[in-house]
This record gives C-alpha cells, structure tokens and sequence, in this order.
C-alpha cells in the first residue's frame, strides 16, 4: 500500500490508513534516509493513538517508551527504537531489543536494517521516501 503525503497535517489523517494496512501486526521497521519523516510519522501514531506525552526522537537514548489507555481503560505501552548508533545486532541484544519485539505493544524501529535478523516473522516494514520539499510517499509492506 502507498500513501502519498503532501505535509506534516496531512501524516495525521493517514494514520488510520496505515493501522489498517498493518492488519494488527505491532512490531514495524521503518525505513527512510534522514530527514524523510521517520520521527514524525512516529509522533503522529503515538498522538492518534492517545500518547499523551510529548514524543522524541531516541537517537541518544535508543529506546523511549510511551504510555496510552485503550478503549477498556487499561494501559498499553508504544515503544520506539532507533538503531543508527548501533554497529552490530549484538548492541541491539545488549539494549533489550528482544523483550520488546516479543511483548505485545508496538515497537517501531527506526533505522533498523542491522536488527532485521532479529526481527519476528510477520513484522511490518515501513518506507518513508522524500518526494519533494514537503511531502512524502508513505510505503507499507
């Protein structure tokens, strides 16, 4: 599935898109060179999902977790990774990589390509493309 966005508004309106090309599955790599969007394709899923604190991109803390309440009232948790500072899928394990991609809350990984070994079968692959100036092609795999 591709999603053609043509600013950061209108990544908020397709969320809804992508959760349902997702077809339930959490755990998502998500590809794009820098400066493609990644973090804020991020912070768009968290708001719309009803994160309420402010994201952030993890490059220096590698990982940062997220809170948000489904529709029962309990608590879910959104986890977001960024691997660029990693040099090896070893690093990866030493930061917990594994206890996330097998719980059942989202995981969205950026920069993910040294971890893809290590990824669950069925995962989600994500690729933000840079069409111009401010917008996107959102590709869904």
């Amino acid at each position: 599935m591709e999603l053609p966005v043509n600013s950061l508004a209108e990544l908020e309106t397709c969320i809804p898109a992508v959760l349902d090309a997702l077809d339930g599955r959490r755990k998502i790599a998500l590809y794009g060179e820098m400066g493609a969007g990644k973090t804020s394709f991020v912070a768009a899923f968290c708001r719309y999902l009803g994160v309420r604190d402010t994201t952030a991109s993890p490059t220096f803390s590698l990982i940062n977790q997220y809170r948000y309440v489904l529709s029962d009232g309990s608590t879910a948790l959104f986890h977001h990774l960024d691997l660029y500072r990693l040099n090896t899928p070893q690093e990866a394990l030493d930061i917990g990589i594994e206890d996330l991609l097998y719980d059942p809350w989202y995981c969205v990984i950026e920069w993910p390509q040294l971890a893809e070994s290590l990824l669950p079968d069925g995962f989600a692959k994500i690729q933000i493309e840079i069409t111009g100036e401010t917008s996107r092609r959102i590709i869904i795999l």
